[in-house]
């Protein structure tokens, strides 16, 4: 069974989230700690919980939500997980930050490419990965079905959407993408998102004016 561990990191108030088990088996899901206090915070964390990181996953690689790879790479010796389309996003994170006056140095080491539907496990436990692009080209959200929830980046907020004006973004298949593979799950299924509070799949169906 997971416990999720929610962190509010950087500027951009980004959700960053340790999901760990029974065993002390972890994975860390966008690490968004920009600043030095926000590194400690984490690893402080997983050494008070006696944690053993195993998996650094990026639901996608918006500047906000890759600041922290490098960090968890160094401390950890962990690889990126993330979809194939999303690396040439992940390249030009460093770029953007420095349009965003947040300069940081880009994760550089071995990329483990995730696929539509293929399943990462954490001892016991089981994420499916669902692709669902149009607020990036290559955003996965993680459902864990025993559980119910789903770790969503920036797919699906509480009353919103992610937005679809960055590069390689697309109004219309980030819709496409929350009808067809969130929207299909159980109502009661929570989400996750990369900013903001958690909320449900059928909240969204009945209140998201995005989404009508």
């Amino acid at each position: 069974m997971l416990t999720v561990k929610q962190f509010i990191f950087n500027p951009i108030q980004e959700n960053t989230y340790v999901l760990y088990n029974q065993k002390d088996a972890c994975c860390i899901i966008d690490p968004g700690c920009y600043f030095e206090s926000e590194r400690n915070v984490l690893k402080e964390f997983i050494e008070e919980n006696k944690l053993i990181p195993k998996l650094l996953l990026n639901t996608h690689c918006h500047l906000d939500h890759v600041f922290g790879n490098k960090f968890i790479y160094d401390e950890y010796t962990l690889p990126l997980h993330l979809h194939p389309n999303e690396e040439p996003v992940l390249q030009y994170a460093p770029e953007a930050g420095l349009r965003w006056s947040m300069p940081f140095e880009n994760y550089r080491g071995e990329l483990i490419f995730l696929q539509d539907g293929e399943i990462i496990k954490l001892d016991d436990d089981e994420l499916k990965v669902l692709l669902t692009p149009g607020h990036s080209p290559g955003s996965v959200c993680y459902y864990c079905e025993a559980q119910k929830f789903v770790i969503g980046g920036d797919v699906l907020f509480r009353m919103s959407i992610g937005r679809s004006d960055l590069p390689g973004g697309d109004f219309r298949t980030l819709v496409q993408s929350i009808l067809e593979k969130l929207f299909t799950l159980p109502d009661d299924v929570k989400i996750y998102s990369g900013h903001g509070e958690p909320t449900t799949i059928g909240f969204e169906k009945m209140n998201n004016p995005f989404l009508k």
